[in-house]
């Protein structure tokens, strides 16, 4: 099974080499857009393009709107000639073990299952903290928290893109979305990614998306992704930083507000 990574990016600085570095080397392709960066991401994918020159297609948009994203996730659906896409945030970072069971899985039951759902850690202040499952609105399989939908089956029928950006998603030929399909179509593995949305994603940081909130302490010997640990250029940022006094004085007064809001929910 031939299968290609499709990424849209802005302004991804902080994350952008270790999110395509961690899948890059299990897929076919990776294509990646870029929609206007003003910082050092474009620069950083240029890089990767020098190592992995056969694997990378990369291409620059410029700024979009919300409508104009949706187009463009659907160009890249379309040119992504292979069997399955998998869906590269430019925040989103896997681990090995992860990255090749879900690889596996479509090399083994492709012929079974038209998409894939993975949990994730989603990490709130620094790498060293993440939200309580209970924080994660979405619900599939019957199964409900940091939960999406990251491999998909090009071969579903009318595959396209619906929906204006931050709500947009993948429709079959009569616009049902996917993951309201057939449920023994749809596979739940147990192969989480690192979700960095939450964290300061470029020293431009025009995201808007850092919450304050205390989290759950990653243990002491926890692991995080393989390429955290590996070469990259000058500059790559360490995702090694402790979040800061004032991030944690704010945090500590919103939390308690958190997490009554998820229990009442």
């Amino acid at each position: 099974m031939t299968i290609w990574a499709n990424c849209i990016v802005k302004n991804e600085e902080n994350f952008i080499w270790f999110a395509i570095m961690s899948v890059v080397d299990y897929v076919d392709k990776v294509l990646v857009y870029d929609t206007g960066s003003k910082d050092r991401t474009v620069e950083i994918i240029r890089k990767i393009q020098e190592i992995r020159k056969n694997k990378i297609i990369f291409k620059e948009i410029g700024e979009v709107d919300k409508y104009q994203f949706t187009k463009i996730r659907q160009e890249m659906l379309s040119k992504s000639k292979c069997d399955w896409i998998l869906i590269l945030d430019g925040d989103e970072v896997w681990w090995e073990k992860s990255i090749k069971s879900v690889v596996n899985t479509i090399n083994q039951k492709s012929d079974k299952y038209e998409s894939i759902v993975v949990p994730f850690y989603n990490v709130v202040g620094d790498i060293y903290h993440y939200q309580p499952q209970k924080a994660g609105r979405y619900e599939i399989l019957e199964k409900k928290g940091h939960l999406t939908i990251r491999a998909i089956n090009t071969r579903i029928n009318g595959l396209h893109v619906g929906g204006a950006y931050g709500s947009e998603g993948y429709l079959d030929e009569n616009n049902i979305p996917i993951q309201q399909r057939s449920p023994e179509r749809i596979l739940f593995i147990d192969a989480p990614f690192l979700h960095l949305t939450h964290l300061k994603r470029s020293r431009i940081d025009t995201h808007g998306k850092l919450k304050y909130e205390l989290g759950i302490s990653v243990p002491e010997n926890f692991l995080y992704p393989e390429v955290f640990y590996k070469g990259r250029p000058k500059i790559v940022p360490s995702p090694f930083k402790n979040r800061s006094k004032k991030y944690t004085i704010l945090s500590l007064l919103n939390t308690p507000y958190r997490n009554v809001k998820r229990m009442i929910s």
